[in-house]
């Protein structure tokens, strides 16, 4: 199933995207970013710059450049968090867009050892704990603000 770019969040960059995520960072061919819900903390997501609808549909050089973005990332998130183990999701059932959700997740923590959750709702963090985050993510990937 093809969603239409015109009702794509990641396409439009609409409000609902504002709703859920801080922009990061452009990355090669990628958007970065921090997810407003922070129940694994340092949870981030990563979209592919183009509306895509899976992995299989980029050339060889497209998929390496966006595997290279989604790696940095959690390099970074692993730099600052300190996850035991950090989740990887591309869930595209209702959008057709390639992002890459990657979720921190911590021993004894939330869902550790099972799935995570999309949106548990339950951590959210202020303005300047989210510049923090943000901030510190564009310093471990090099990113001028």
């Amino acid at each position: 199933m093809y969603s239409d770019p015109k009702d794509c969040l990641y396409c439009t960059n609409n409000e609902t995207l504002e709703k859920l995520m801080i922009p990061i960072a452009h990355l090669r061919v990628s958007r970065a970013f921090l997810f407003k819900e922070q129940t694994y903390t340092g949870r981030c997501l990563v979209a592919y710059d183009e509306h895509v609808n899976d992995l299989n549909e980029l050339s060889e050089e497209q998929r390496n450049l966006f595997m290279a973005d989604v790696t940095d990332v959690t390099r970074a998130m692993q730099k600052l968090f300190h996850p035991d183990k950090i989740n990887y999701g591309a869930f595209s059932d209702k959008l057709s867009h390639l992002h890459f959700h990657l979720a921190p997740k911590y021993e004894g923590g939330p869902d550790f050892g099972g799935t995570f959750r999309m949106n548990p709702e339950q951590v959210y963090l202020t303005e300047a704990e989210y510049a923090e985050m943000v901030n510190a993510l564009r310093a471990e990937l090099k990113i001028q603000n």
